[in-house]
């Protein structure tokens, strides 16, 4: 009793200090509820083959997804067939209710003049079903991996150095700049560095799931960035063996699937390559059709289903290009862990296990007013029990 009274005689400026903690953790929750049917594309990759190929794809799996992402290069993208066999394969999907995005290693300007004046009527001829293009793969992998995200590196004396290197040379890249002047969006996958990826101009990066990497690690930094800078994110779900059968086993799939999907992703997407000799759809078979087909009846149906929003943030020093796979991962693929890396991989850990997915990772970025958007915010260096 002697308590509530004296809460009710405080300052009303004391009393909504002391509640503003409390307020906010219920908006999360509520955002969860309010967002849980919110229009999510779950779908496959159409990585190798011809058109024909890709309408069997389709057919397979039309009833179950509502996402293409065309990934065949070699055979729809780097022809000299003014666009033909591509435009083949987006009517086709189009025609299916598919929506669908195009991958593409460069814009040609040379070798192949018909991307731009594709791309320039691609929105007009297929309207909603175009939703961009993948651009480039991979490329915080390749710099965390071999120290540059693509041939060419300057010398780099720092992580700052780094950090702009990386940021301005992928947004001053030719294609990028291109696909950006024509208002298109673009798309990547990548399993490093998403923080990087978006600040050089990504609108959706897709968070890897794959080999033995931690899902809810990769979660929390890729949703992290796209909540922090106001973008999309997505899952793309690739190899847990490099040999056949590549892919997990439908169990499994399924189970990454509803992760993804209970994590907030609005891109969830299967990466279906090489094709496996005797399997005309690439190296997805029948347990993971099923699988697909259980995730749509989930996804689709009118019963709420209800997703865990970042609650807590993992704070990161500014431009700290860490790959984080291992206390020993490179930073930036140049430079080995330094003093901070072991206190950053422990009390990561720690966080991942107390929280699991309601945990965001980002970075002490000014530009970037972060505070207001998690309940409880802990800084690289916390001490955390």
């Amino acid at each position: 009793m002697k308590h509530k009274h004296l809460l009710i005689i405080l300052p009303i400026s004391i009393v909504a200090s002391i509640l503003a903690p409390a307020i906010y953790i219920l908006y999360y929750s509520d955002d969860s509820l309010e967002n849980a049917n919110e229009k999510v594309f779950f779908g496959v990759t159409f990585s190798k083959g011809s058109p024909q190929d890709a309408k069997r794809l389709i057919e397979k799996v039309k009833n179950y997804t509502n996402l293409l992402v065309i990934t065949a290069w070699d055979e729809l993208c780097a022809q000299n067939d003014n666009g033909a066999a591509l435009t083949e394969v987006c009517e086709y999907a189009a025609n299916a209710d598919l929506h669908f995005i195009v991958y593409l290693s460069f814009v040609s300007q040379v070798a192949y003049p018909w991307h731009r004046p594709w791309l320039e009527n691609a929105s007009e001829r297929f309207g909603k079903y175009f939703l961009g293009v993948y651009f480039y793969d991979e490329p915080g992998g390749k710099q965390v991996d071999t120290g540059t995200w693509r041939g060419f590196r300057p010398e780099l004396f720092n992580y700052s150095e780094a950090a702009n290197w990386y940021v301005s040379s992928i947004g001053s890249s030719e294609s990028l700049r291109i696909l950006k002047g024509l208002g298109i969006r673009v798309f990547t996958a990548d399993y490093a560095l998403y923080w990087f990826d978006y600040l050089a101009g990504y609108d959706c990066v897709f968070v890897e799931f794959g080999w033995n990497h931690s899902r809810i690690q990769h979660i929390a930094l890729g949703r992290g960035a796209a909540n922090v800078q106001g973008k999309d994110w997505g899952v793309i779900i690739t190899w847990t063996y490099n040999h056949p059968p590549y892919l997990e086993n439908g169990t499994r799939l399924y189970e990454d699937l509803v992760t993804a999907y209970k994590a907030g992703a609005k891109y969830i997407v299967i990466f279906n390559y090489p094709r496996i000799e005797g399997n005309p759809y690439g190296i997805l078979t029948e347990e993971h059709f099923k699988a697909m087909e259980d995730f749509w009846h989930l996804i689709t149906s009118p019963k709420p289903f209800e997703k865990v929003r970042g609650q807590v943030a993992y704070v990161l020093p500014k431009d700290y290009g860490w790959g984080m796979r291992s206390p020993d991962d490179k930073i930036w693929g140049i430079w080995p862990p330094d003093d901070k890396s072991l206190t950053i991989w422990e009390n990561m850990g720690k966080l991942l296990e107390k929280y699991g997915l309601k945990l965001d990772i980002i970075y002490d970025d000014p530009k970037f007013n972060f505070k207001r958007k998690y309940a409880i915010l802990y800084y690289w260096n916390s001490t955390i029990t």
